[in-house]
């Protein structure tokens, strides 16, 4: 097995009498994409940013490519997208790409990058007269152009319309196809589940759930089946006729809410129960969690 692209092992950072990161232990998989969500405050960036090398590592250690984050031999084998900024206001994008690309030995080919990501129509035009979306497909062009080995992407399609959103998404799975290793911090769950192999769910400065997509989501029995019918239903005795830690709600007149470890012998059990009853179902919906919803079980729906 490959050495791990980022190891970190009890990673603790300080703001004075606030701790961002509390021991926090952390490893990412050479030729993935991993997502590290998190609440904001969660300390999802700092720990980014010490990867990086853009923070000293205040008490324990962390090596990216089996190196100290802040060993120079790094920098052209890592690439970074950050949220915002990266590039100098007055510069105009075409330059600005051409000329991170020449402090690489093999970057990638500009024109054709710049046509993948719909920056043609921009190149002359001032980084900062650029709309958001289009900054966000500079900054993505600049972090891959000189074919790193690590990527670090902090919220790659903020501010992207639906197809340059998908056109980053096909990216990135092309990028870990030919062996690059990403790092992805998003608050679109939708994102995460679509892109990554592996999250890591990071609260309070520590990671609070590890896995992939598929099993974060099953980790919890709360999937549920919707269905339609006359209102007043005997709910409770539909409950017992259901599997133990099964629930039924009648939330709103004549529509049901049946949650707990939903398989083919629920629905089966469900649609007997109405059989037996002569009731008939107008629709049934079968739900499962997303990773939003287990995300929020985990870090709790309220704001900070």
């Amino acid at each position: 097995m490959p050495a791990p692209a980022v190891e970190i092992r009890d990673l603790v950072m300080r703001y004075g009498a606030t701790t961002a990161v509390d021991h926090l232990d952390l490893e990412i998989a050479t030729g993935t994409v991993t997502a590290i969500l998190g609440p904001n405050g969660a300390g999802k960036t700092t720990t980014v940013e010490v990867c990086e090398g853009f923070r000293p590592v205040q008490h324990g250690e962390v090596r990216v490519l089996g190196l100290d984050p802040r060993d120079a031999s790094l920098r052209p084998r890592i690439g970074v997208m950050l949220q915002s900024g990266g590039a100098w206001s007055g510069s105009r994008a075409d330059e600005m790409l051409r000329h991170i690309a020449s402090l690489h030995a093999h970057p990638l080919d500009v024109d054709g990058l710049v046509e993948r990501l719909g920056l043609g129509s921009c190149g002359r035009t001032p980084y900062r007269r650029l709309s958001g979306g289009q900054q966000q497909r500079l900054s993505l062009a600049m972090a891959i152009v000189g074919r790193p080995e690590l990527l670090f992407l902090d919220e790659p399609t903020a501010g992207l319309d639906p197809q340059a959103r998908r056109a980053t998404w096909d990216l990135v799975t092309e990028l870990r196809d030919h062996g690059v290793t990403t790092v992805l911090t998003t608050h679109f769950m939708d994102e995460a589940e679509q892109l990554s192999d592996v999250v890591h769910v990071v609260d309070a400065g520590r990671v609070i759930a590890s896995g992939t997509p598929a099993e974060l989501t099953h980790e919890s029995a709360r999937d549920t089946i919707r269905f339609t019918a006359a209102a007043g239903l005997d709910v409770l005795d539909l409950m017992h006729a259901l599997p133990e830690g099964t629930k039924v709600e009648e939330r709103v007149a004549g529509s049901y809410v049946v949650t707990g470890e939903v398989d083919p012998a629920l629905l089966s059990t469900l649609t007997a129960w109405c059989a037996s009853r002569k009731v008939l179902p107008e629709s049934i919906l079968v739900e499962h969690q997303t990773l939003e919803d287990r995300f929020l079980d985990l870090t709790g729906r309220s704001l900070r």
